[in-house]
């Protein structure tokens, strides 16, 4: 299933010093026969781009309605 550019998802892994639950935003897909893969682009709290980061489609869910965001210091991820 193709995600749509510019959605917002979270991670469902520790990666990259990034935690699952952390938000990303997809801004490119790269398209494969077996899994296709996402360029995520991950912002800090006042809007920064903090990293850019390739990830497969399983790791990653599409945020929902019902879903809090919360905010964490960056070198917790460690």
């Amino acid at each position: 299933m193709a995600l749509e550019m510019f959605k917002m998802v979270t991670l469902q892994e520790d990666e990259y010093k990034l935690r699952r639950g952390d938000v990303a935003t997809i801004v490119e897909r790269h398209p494969a026969s077996d899994e296709d893969g996402y360029s995520l682009e991950v912002f800090n709290a006042i809007g920064e781009t903090i990293a850019v980061v390739t990830v497969a489609e399983s790791q990653i869910k599409l945020l929902t309605a019902n879903q809090v965001l919360h905010a964490r210091l960056l070198e917790e991820a460690v």
